[in-house]
């Protein structure tokens, strides 16, 4: 099974990603984890992603997308895995060569999602600052709400209520996905 998460930064897409990984015996992977990771190496790629991150603007889509296809190449990928934070333009979800399952798309106010990042008790990134968070939540708004679209289109897109406990959330995406 294939599985994308969607949703605003701090809508509680790894929370989910790790609980289906457990529930649904697939690996996790997030683009955020892996650009963060890339970013720390001295390398001059690694440099341009975290002054993109800290600049709170999307890795370019060609860039983003090499990225994700080498590491969904990997053999723990083989059979199946969780996505999440890729796509996040509908040319990026144009381009994935990967059949997708199912696109989960948490959904969380604007509000909530800063109030959940203000507060969230998780070491405090550099791109957590309350300009580069109000960014990047700008930015899905604009390049990634189209992608939601595409894969209502597609007839893949599930929409959950993030505002719920933790285990709601996780129980509406798991109704669906066993449909």
């Amino acid at each position: 099974m294939r599985i994308i998460l969607m949703g605003i930064q701090g809508c509680g897409k790894s929370t989910q990603g790790n609980l289906l990984s457990a529930k649904l015996k697939l690996p996790y992977l997030s683009s955020g984890h892996i650009l963060r990771a890339m970013s720390r190496e001295k390398t001059r790629l690694g440099r341009y992603i975290k002054e993109t991150i800290n600049a709170g603007v999307l890795v370019p889509d060609a860039k983003m997308t090499a990225i994700m296809e080498e590491y969904l190449r990997r053999p723990e990928y083989v059979n199946g895995w969780i996505l999440d934070g890729y796509p996040r333009t509908v040319k990026q979800a144009r381009s994935f060569k990967q059949e997708l399952d199912h696109a989960v798309f948490i959904k969380v106010s604007d509000k909530e999602a800063l109030w959940r990042l203000a507060y969230r008790n998780d070491v405090v990134r550099e791109d957590e600052t309350l300009k580069a968070i109000r960014k990047r939540i700008e930015l899905f708004h604009k390049y990634t709400e189209p992608v939601l679209t595409y894969y209502k289109r597609k007839k893949i897109l599930i929409e959950v209520n993030g505002e719920q406990e933790i285990t709601a959330v996780h129980y509406d995406i798991m109704r669906h996905i066993k449909k």
